[in-house]
């Protein structure tokens, strides 16, 4: 994704996301984090924990992510209100 200046690496099969200034940026960054991830799980002992709370299911000897059904594109624009919070 693009939000202003920033390219956003996000993956919902695993609820992770970071950002940087260029798309090669975000892409090498991501796939760090995602190590860091799976490194974190494994050395903790929650890969499968984890995996099934993001609902991904074991199927014979591998880890099968949930399936994206649809993903589409739609613009939604809010009227931009002056918010002043209670004191």
């Amino acid at each position: 994704m693009k939000e202003g200046r920033k390219f956003i690496a996000y993956s919902p099969a695993l609820d992770l996301s970071t950002s940087a200034g260029t798309f090669e940026l975000a892409r090498e960054r991501f796939e760090e984090a995602v190590r860091i991830f799976f490194k974190e799980l494994i050395r903790t002992g929650t890969l499968e924990e984890v995996l099934s709370d993001l609902g991904w299911q074991k199927q014979q000897k591998e880890w099968v992510p949930p399936l994206v059904i649809s993903q589409e594109l739609e613009s939604i624009r809010l009227p931009a209100y002056h918010f002043t919070p209670p004191s």
